[in-house]
């Protein structure tokens, strides 16, 4: 019995053990929406409510699930739509396959509607692999490759079908000139450096007095090694953004984020120590890490074009973090934990001092702080977080300890708004038996989030655990942006660019038949997020906070963060004065010795 095309597409994909495909109609896909029906939606079509949505619900279900997400969008517009999502997963090293439709053959290079240069369009997001399959004996071999590529480079790749090309009959690839025949499947491996190598890197880290350690996502399958590296070295460890979870945050040693939206001892683990090494992180900002002149390092990435890009390392191991650190341990010379270590601990643990005492500020109507420090004792042990970009993420990276089993992550390198929720949704259909929470600002909720609402409506009643709880810090303000602009520009508040409307986000949800509750009043947060975490489907929570909090950088001085204040004051006199006046005392707390 012959197949088409578009029915042998979904027979690979499942022999490639997806599950489901993130995605959204349009008559450039009608092959393949027709093959799902008589497939019987396996693998199973998650509709989203915009390509963009479904390619950042496939970069969270890559995150979580450690598979390949998969998208699909019509071609043209919905092709498009994608790129956003793609580019999230390329910059953030994610495994994603997109499959997009194209106008038919005939028509192409005849200004069709619709008609767009999708392998132009696609060559950087997807320059690993990017084919259009033209004729039926093409297609394992390049549905193959596209999923092994993303899979062993962790990027991006895309497969562009025409409409027509869709309702062809299925031949394979024959045993014939000009015929590539193709297999299923890449098994995992685990590169190392050589002993040459790992020696060099041991020299260098034994004659450190003052180590100090950055790990990121890379690091994530090699936790236990990381803990005892870090013990055999008396070192204090640092996270970058997407290494959150990484390790736990209630080892003692664990100085939390770096960065701009980073912790102050971090900041001060990088300022004084004379060693640093750094497991599988591509973290950006150089200036957060020691001077130049002041330590010497040692690179671990399982990736050879990322080594060697943000400091001077003195050694840059390439291989797999788990097994490049399981043959470096017997190498190391174990250290006293003296004076460094304990105050690398001092300095933590006073920090979640200063946090719970900044989060105990007062704010007109409720600090936000308070609303994210509140969470932090409430964890559930097996929770899977996402965060959207802007102010929201500075409270996610510095008052939320993830312990044991927790999740997290968001966009990390492109920083662009609106994954939190479709994040968080990918993460459902990841892992439908945890519960997941998305930590969004009510900018990014306004773009993206309300109408991903519906699709956990439309999806909601199939996972075993129901709770996916989306928490909005509504202050009417395009927070980060504003705060920015005060610090860097002088500018107090450009209204027509920042101001936005308040919304009621717990009705709308209500509307659709989930559950959800505004609080205005700091008494109401704590029973407020009970109530979420004990519901019986998803829960909005809209958090009426203050816009007036800052988001103070780690290394901020005085003089700084008075500008800023000053800056507001000018378009605000009575509000911008009661900020100079407090800001002042308040962050003399979280400085080192009360100075700087």
């Amino acid at each position: 019995m012959s197949i088409k095309v578009s029915d042998y597409v979904l027979q690979r994909l499942r022999a490639w053990e997806v599950e489901h495909v993130f995605a959204y109609a349009g008559d450039g896909i009608n092959g393949l929406l027709a093959a799902w029906e008589r497939a019987d939606n396996q693998p199973r079509f998650v509709q989203a409510r915009h390509e963009e949505m479904a390619a950042f619900q496939a970069v969270g279900y890559a995150k979580f699930s450690g598979k390949v997400g998969v998208c699909a969008a019509t071609s043209g517009p919905g092709a498009i739509h994608l790129l956003n999502g793609l580019y999230d997963a390329k910059l953030d090293h994610v495994p994603v396959v997109a499959i997009v439709g194209q106008t038919n053959r005939s028509a192409m290079g005849g200004s069709y509607q619709q008609e767009v240069d999708l392998l132009s369009l696609y060559k950087d997001v997807a320059a690993e692999f990017c084919e259009m399959v033209t004729v039926p004996e093409q297609l394992p071999n390049v549905l193959d490759r596209a999923m092994r590529t993303a899979y062993a480079k962790r990027t991006v790749t895309a497969v562009i079908i025409p409409a027509d090309v869709q309702e062809l009959d299925y031949t394979p690839p024959q045993h014939a000139f000009k015929m590539v025949p193709s297999s299923l499947g890449v098994s995992s491996y685990a590169p190392v450096p050589g002993d040459a190598e790992l020696d060099r890197a041991a020299e260098v880290l034994n004659a450190g007095e003052k180590v100090a350690i950055l790990v990121g996502q890379g690091a994530r399958g090699a936790r236990a090694e990381v803990e005892q590296v870090t013990e055999a070295l008396g070192a204090g460890v640092a996270k970058a953004l997407l290494g959150k979870d990484a390790l736990p945050d209630d080892l003692p040693y664990v100085t939390g984020a770096i960065g701009l939206l980073g912790t102050r001892p971090s900041y001060e683990l990088m300022q004084g120590c004379d060693t640093l090494l750094v497991i599988g992180s591509s973290f950006p900002y150089s200036q957060f890490l020691p001077e130049y002149d002041q330590a010497r390092a040692v690179q671990i990435d399982i990736d050879p074009f990322m080594v060697g890009l943000r400091y001077p390392f003195e050694v840059n191991l390439v291989g797999d973090a788990r097994e490049t650190l399981a043959r470096l341990l017997p190498r190391l010379t174990r250290k006293k934990h003296g004076s460094w270590r304990k105050k690398i601990e001092k300095n933590t643990a006073r920090w979640w001092e200063v946090m719970e005492r900044r989060a105990a500020v007062e704010a007109d109507p409720v600090n936000p702080e308070y609303v994210v420090h509140a969470l932090d004792a409430v964890l559930p042990d097996d929770v899977i977080l996402t965060a959207d970009s802007g102010s929201a993420a500075n409270w996610y990276a510095r008052h939320l300890r993830l312990r044991g089993t927790m999740r997290g992550s968001l966009s990390g390198t492109l920083a662009t708004m609106g994954p939190g929720v479709p994040y968080a949704i990918g993460a459902k259909f990841a892992h439908p038996d945890r519960p997941a929470l998305a930590l969004v600002g009510d900018g990014a909720m306004q773009m993206n989030g309300m109408a991903e609402l519906i699709t956990a409506a439309k999806y909601w009643q199939d996972w075993s655990d129901p709770r996916l709880i989306v928490a909005v810090l509504n202050n009417g303000d395009l927070n980060q942006v504003t705060w920015e602009m005060r610090a860097m520009s002088g500018a107090p508040q450009f209204l027509p660019s920042q101001a936005i409307p308040d919304v009621p986000y717990a009705d709308f949800a209500r509307s659709i038949g989930l559950d959800g509750a505004r609080v205005e009043k700091p008494a109401e947060v704590a029973a407020a997020w009970q109530r979420a975490l004990a519901a019986d489907r998803p829960f909005v929570l809209d958090f009426r906070v203050d816009p007036a909090v800052p988001p103070i950088p780690p290394h901020a001085t005085l003089d700084q963060i008075e500008a800023a204040a000053a800056s507001l004051a000018k378009g605000d006199s009575d509000r911008g004065a009661v900020l100079r006046q407090g800001l002042k005392a308040k962050v003399q707390e979280m400085l080192p010795g009360g100075h700087d």
